[in-house]
């Protein structure tokens, strides 16, 4: 079990990404607007690609409504 501390931008108009950012968060940009959670949909699928694991084994720990969020890859 691994846990990721993520800040997001959702409505990013560069589109999907995934960067380590200086202080060691990861930065996510998603196209989807943070709107009955599709942002955090989005930016469970670009941490599956970026870590190469199933979508199913990321889960959203903490900050369903902020832009920093933990979560967790079991």
């Amino acid at each position: 079990m691994k846990i990721i501390h993520v800040v997001v931008k959702a409505g990013s108009k560069k589109g999907p990404s995934v960067e380590l950012g200086t202080d060691g968060l990861l930065l996510v940009g998603v196209k989807e607007m943070a709107i009955d959670g599709k942002a955090n949909k989005a930016v469970i699928e670009q941490l599956a690609k970026y870590f190469d694991v199933a979508k199913s084994t990321i889960i959203l720990k903490s900050g369903a409504t902020s832009k920093y969020k933990a979560f967790i890859i079991d």
